[in-house]
Parts: structure tokens; sequence; C-alpha cells
């Protein structure tokens, strides 16, 4: 009872790590389309899935894409249209499949391999966000400061054409 329990806890590891290097559950979360408890909405969601894969016997792929994207549709209001359903569930029922074979080396092996793909990505986007949000306010500052006496000296003109063509301008009062 004990191997069954850590191989199930195996699995459930596995289906932590496909989900949680997939891009779009991670935009997802990362943005708030979950609301405010979106982490654990990702959470849950995966033993959901585990759960999905130990009830029902021969799962097909497009059955746990159905499922899944069901589940993104009705907890983050996610349509998934980039394609990369098929290639989350082939690897979830690759991972469901190592697990019922007996491969627990090679599920182990498989999980340290997504996992270590999740590091290096946390690693890099994390400090392009923060440079990136001081420049954008840096920018609309500037924007905003040359762009005011541009619209001041412009506002004449565009009267005069169309009085030309017969409509009538009505002017705020300076």
């Amino acid at each position: 009872m004990a191997a069954s329990t850590a191989s199930r806890e195996l699995f459930t590891d596995g289906v932590r790590a496909v989900l949680h290097t997939w891009p779009v559950l991670q935009i997802a979360v990362d943005n708030g389309f979950g609301g405010l408890y979106g982490q654990q909405k990702a959470d849950w969601m995966v033993d959901v899935v585990q759960q999905y894969f130990h009830d029902n016997a021969d799962l097909q792929q497009y059955e746990v894409e159905d499922f899944i994207a069901q589940l993104m549709d009705q907890e983050f209001d996610t349509v998934v249209d980039d394609g990369s359903l098929p290639q989350v569930s082939v690897s979830l029922l690759q991972v469901f499949s190592q697990w019922q074979q007996g491969a627990l080396q090679q599920l182990k092996h498989t999980i340290n391999s997504l996992t270590q793909k999740t590091s290096q990505r946390a690693k890099v986007t994390a400090p392009a966000t923060q440079s990136d949000d001081d420049s954008d306010n840096e920018t609309q500052v500037m924007d905003c400061e040359s762009s005011s006496p541009s619209v001041s000296r412009t506002e004449p003109r565009p009267p005069r054409q169309d009085e030309e063509d017969g409509w009538t301008v009505v002017q705020k009062k300076k």
C-alpha cells in the first residue's frame, strides 16, 4: 500500500510538472485570468486531471484535450487556440503510461527534465519584466509632454477644411 501511494504521488508530480510548464496555464495564472485564487486553481487542476486519469480507462488524446480545454475555459476564462493542447495531452498520456507500466525511474527522469525547463524559464523572464515596466513609465511621461503643444497648433487647420466640405464644426471656447 505504501509503494502504491508513493507511486501515485509520483504520477501527481508528473501531472504537476506537465501542467506547470505549460505556457498557457502560466500566462493565465500570472495575469490573473483565474481571479484572485488563480494559483490555487492551477494546483487544484493538477489534482482534477490526475483523478480524471484514474477514473477513466483507455483515455484517448482528444478526450484529454477536451477535458483540459473545458477546465481552462471554466476556471480561467481562457480558450486555448495556440495548438498546445495536443502537446500537453500527449505529455500527460506519456506520463500516465510510464506510471501504469511501472517505469518509475523513467517517470522521475521526465519530471526532472520538465522541472529544469521551468527553472530556466523563470530565470530568463523575471529581470526583463522589471526593466520593461520602468522604461514604459518614462516613455509615457515623455510622450504626454511632447504631444501637448503640437495638438494646440493643429486644431485651427481642420475646421477650415471641414467648413469647405459643407460641415459645421462646433468648437470649444478658449
